[in-house]
Formats: structure tokens, sequence, C-alpha cells
């Protein structure tokens, strides 16, 4: 950690901050809206007091580590590279040449790095050791992020689990809920590794040991949420990126193995026949999980170096620095997903879609029907299973990144025949599906030529809405986007009485002038002149089995909250908005510099 701040300083990416501040809200809002700015900044916090308690830090708490893309490349490398490095060797044949064997020699050669390095004796992570009673999560600063969450959470813990046999080991990134001085929940998702073991240990009637790292190599963190199969473990990756070992030892309690160079472990068992309510919580979807029942582990030992600094980060709206960590993910995995989709030419996934809600993807198209069929292999392969809203446009498209192009060539593409609406597996966080990790998935086939026009009359946006309001008077705002292209795009804000299938069949005498109609609540600070955050509230907020509907020519996307209108059955969560006391005394006291604009820019 040391050398991750003299590198960031370096570099000029640290802002220092020696003001008191607390871990209750004020250090994750003033993170939250740091990492939202274009020139955003990691944040070393030096005065950290936890006021509630009466309490006082001696240890810094570092944010926003991975702030913008140079920082990843400080810390990861460059993300096309590595990519490139594992396509090599994914295409590697026997050597002909005696040239083509040296090179190949070399490349298996520097393979012998993956592998973790098990040391003997202890770490810089156990230069101080406390137990049993000793071993008190209050005496870390774990933040309180958002106001309806449960309690404090650690957010960068590196979560290290081993299966029963201790053949296969797993490195993840799970949020983690402290309960009290020495219980920590475990929030262990269905579709995640630990969770595969933590059932073998439930089965066998054993508790199951578990350590979790806090700081060291920011290498570590990215590790941890790498999309990797399952049963290689995490820290191998570490070891070819860097071309080098990573450095293992022995926990004081348990015989799970972490990074030496951990600026604190945390140690412990969870007893597999006991649950424990979870949460609420703010989350990288940008709105609170609610409680549910997860795993706990009972702590039996925290070690840490003499002089430790406390890591964290924190998830809400987009952007933030899962951004820039994910964008290298993408560019990394590539060559592995290409395995398993051999004409995939590239994919990318926004921010503002929370990763698993949407992908675009270009691919080299050789058939009929064959986007459709990646689609199915998309939805079939490891985390990509999860994604909610696959596109799919074909090589000679802009590039994916290109944001204005590539939606122009995708309304221009735009078939209803060719509009695939099917169902299966959703991350767990998904609070739209009726069913809990189960629900719709819509896939666009955009790989083909531009549509003919199919003549729509359009109008400007105050005759469309006098016309709207003259059917309800429950509309409220529009605007029309991309009214050059052949599938418009016209956007509704609504004061929601009723499903939204009536209000869109009572339109019916404007679909003429409508080719595709996105609704959303006039509450919850929507703002139809902001695209990034429609995006992201749109994305979030449909399941394609109940909130697409189309008729004729004429396509509408359901992004209103769900509830008893829409026959919902489940608990619809709020969005994770920042405490507006909070933000106000920090712009009085000088410490945040942002005005309203942008405040309602990123819908805090």
């Amino acid at each position: 950690m040391k050398e991750a701040i003299e590198l960031l300083k370096k570099n000029n990416l640290l802002k220092v901050i020696d003001d008191e501040l607390d871990i209750y809200l004020e250090i994750p809002h003033i993170a939250y809206i740091e990492v939202k700015k274009p020139d955003s900044k990691a944040i070393l916090f030096t005065n950290v007091v936890d006021k509630k308690n009466e309490k006082k830090f001696d240890i810094p708490v570092l944010m926003n580590v991975f702030c913008n893309e140079k920082a990843v490349k400080l810390f990861i490398g460059d993300g096309d590279k590595i990519g490139s490095e594992i396509e090599s060797l994914l295409k590697m044949k026997p050597p002909t040449t005696f040239s083509e064997k040296l090179s190949t020699f070399g490349k298996l050669f520097a393979l012998k790095n993956t592998i973790p390095k098990k040391l003997k004796g202890k770490g810089e992570c156990q230069q101080v050791i406390k137990l049993g009673n000793d071993a008190k999560l209050s005496d870390l600063p774990v933040l309180t992020t958002w106001e309806q969450d449960g309690g404090p959470f650690i957010t960068m813990g590196q979560v290290y689990t081993t299966s029963l046999n201790g053949e296969m080991k797993n490195l993840g990134m799970y949020r983690l809920q402290v309960y009290d001085d020495n219980t920590l929940g475990m929030h262990w998702q269905i579709h995640k590794d630990s969770n595969h073991f933590f059932h073998e240990y439930k089965k066998a009637g054993k508790k199951m040991p578990v350590s979790i790292g806090i700081g060291g190599d920011p290498m570590y963190i990215w590790c941890g949420q790498a999309p990797l199969p399952i049963g290689i473990f995490e820290l191998m990756l570490y070891g070819f990126v860097k071309n080098k070992n990573a450095q293992l030892v022995k926990s004081i309690t348990n015989d799970i193995y972490v990074p030496k160079d951990n600026d604190f472990i945390i140690e412990g068992f969870v007893d597999a026949s006991k649950l424990r309510i979870e949460g609420p919580f703010g989350d990288h979807t940008g709105y609170y999980t609610l409680e549910e029942e997860y795993p706990f582990m009972e702590v039996t030992a925290i070690t840490h170096k003499k002089e430790p600094t406390y890591l964290a980060t924190v998830v809400g709206k987009p952007p933030l620095e899962d951004k820039y960590m994910g964008h290298a993910t993408e560019r990394i995995f590539l060559p592995l997903l290409k395995t398993t989709a051999p004409d995939l030419i590239d994919y990318y996934m926004p921010e503002n879609g929370v990763f698993h809600n949407l992908i675009l993807a270009k691919i080299k198209t050789l058939y009929p029907g064959h986007a459709s069929q990646m689609m199915h292999a998309f939805w079939g392969v490891g985390q990509m299973s999860f994604v909610k809203h696959a596109i799919f446009v074909n090589e000679d498209a802009p590039d994916l990144t290109d944001h204005d192009a590539i939606v122009r060539h995708i309304l221009n593409r735009i078939d209803i025949d060719e509009i695939l609406i099917t169902r299966g597996v959703v991350d767990a966080l998904d609070h739209s599906s009726p069913k809990f990790a189960v629900g719709g998935k819509l896939g666009l086939d955009c790989t083909g030529n531009e549509i003919e026009e199919l003549g729509i009359t359009l109008l400007e946006d105050d005759e469309l809405l006098f016309k709207m309001q003259s059917i309800t008077n429950e509309i409220k705002n529009l605007k029309q986007y991309y009214k050059d292209t052949k599938n418009p795009v016209t956007v509704i804000t609504v004061d929601k009485t009723r499903s939204q299938k009536h209000l869109f069949e009572d339109l019916k005498p404007l679909y003429e002038n409508l080719k595709i109609l996105v609704i959303v609540d006039e509450a919850n600070q929507n703002d139809v002149e902001n695209p990034y955050m429609l995006v992201w509230r749109v994305v979030n907020n449909i399941d394609s089995n109940r909130d697409v509907y189309i008729d004729s020519n004429t396509i509408c996307l359901d992004g209103t909250n769900k509830n008893s209108y829409d026959n919902f059955k489940r608990r619809w969560p709020d969005d994770v908005d920042c405490s507006m006391e909070v933000i106000e005394d920090l712009r009085v006291r000088g410490i945040l510099d942002i005005d309203d604009e942008f405040i309602k820019q990123w819908q805090l």
C-alpha cells in the first residue's frame, strides 16, 4: 500500500485530506463524488474518526485507488497488451524451427511464475497479531456508506477460501457486513465459487476456514473480481500479469494462505449450519440490495502491519472506480471469451449498464441467425450468463465505444423480426426480475443492413407532448433522440397510476409518430435531458418478458419502478442516494467543491 500511495503521488493521482472526517457517510460520500469527476484522483484520508463511538483512528483510509485509466495501467498494466499475451498462449502451436522453440520455451518458462509461492514463517501482514477477544473489528475504520445500509461494510476485502479437500482455492471480492467486534457477514451469492465451497462444508458438517486480506498490492483486488473459470486460483492471474509469483504466508489460526504484504488479515471460521440476515446495502447497481440470509464468519484473529493503511471503495450509481477496473477486465478477457465465441471480434460493457445489464458485441457474421446463436453462447458461459440485454453488430460497425456513432448504427438496424426475448439466469443483485436470480433476456440482432423507412411522421417535442397529454394527463415530460435515424427514440416521464401496458395501448393513435418509446417515472430524479442516467435507469428496471411491448412497428420499453400495478410481488428497492445534509455540510466546510448542476447530473 505504501508503494501504491507513493506511485499515485508521483503520477499526480493522489489527494491527501487532513481534515477530521467520519467513517459514517462523510468519507465514502467524498470518495463517491470524487470518482465521478473527469480528473478524478485517489484520496488518502489521514484524520479518521468514528463520531458515534467517540473514537479516533491512527490508521489512514485510502479510497479510489483505481481512480482512472492511468491508475489502472500503473497497477495492472495495459489491458490490450495482456490480452494479446493470453491470446498468443491460447493459439500456441508446436514449434518447427529453432527460433520458434526458443520463443515457445520462453513463454512456457514464464508460466512458472503463475503458481503462488508458499513461504515459511510470518509475513509483514503479521507484524501485529491479535487473537480471540483482542481481535476487534471496531479497531478497523470500516465505513458506513449509505444511510439505509445495515451497518458498516468492508468493501475491498480479498476473501480467501478453499474447497473441503483443499485442492481448489479461491480469491473473491464480496461485501462483508460488520455485525459486532467478532462477527462478519459473508455475502456469497449463489453463483460464486465460495458459495460452492460453503455447501461442501455444510454437507460434511464442518466449519469452513476463511481469511480476508485488506490492502497490499492493488493487483490483488483486481484479481479478486476477475471472471476466471471455476477451479482456477485468481492469484495465478497475478503471477501471469506481474511475471512473478504471489508470495503467501499461512494464516495464524487456520490453514488458509494469504499474501504476505496485505495490510490487514481477518481470520476465522464459518459455521455452515448457521445463517444471519445481511443487508440492506447500497450496491453497484445504484440500488439497495435487500435483506437476505447469508453465512457469517466468527473472527479468531486480526493481524496487520505495524503501520497499515485501510483500503476501501464505494459503490452506487455510475460512474465509479469499477468503471476503470471493468474496462481493463474487458480487454484482458476478450481472448478467453473468443474460445467460446470464435467469431467474436470485440465487446463492450458500458459502466452505466452496470456491466451485467448491457453488452454490445461485434461479430463476424457468417450466416443467418448467427447473432442469435452468439447470444445463446454468451448467455451460457460464466459471468456472461448474467447479462440481461445484448446488442450484436457486424464487423463493419463503428467502434463500440464511439457512443454516438454506434447508437446511430444500431438504431438504423433495429428490426422487430430480429428481436430475441427469452429467459434465463440473471445476477442475484437484479431487482427487476419477477423471481430471484431468474429473469428476462433481450437480444437485438443489428448485424444486417439498414432497414427500410417505415413511414412515421416526426413531430416536434412540444407538439408530440401536447398530443400525448391530450390523451392522458399522467405524461409529464418528453424528449426525442436520434430523429434522423430509422428508429427515433422518444423518452417520456409519467406519474404512474397503472400498468404502462395500458398507457401504451392508449397511445395507439400516435404510433404513426413513434418508433421506440421509453417510459420512466417522473419521480426518482429522472431527467429526459440526461441520456447517461436514463440508460442506467432503464436497463436496471426492465425485465424483457414483462416490460417490452411491441405493436405493429412500435416498440415500448417500460423503465418505471414496478409495483402492484404490474403484479410485481417482490419488494422494489430504493435508489442509492447521498445524504444531502452530509453533502451540504461538506460543501460549507470547503471539503467538497461541487455545484447543484453536478448533483443533478449524477443524481446524487
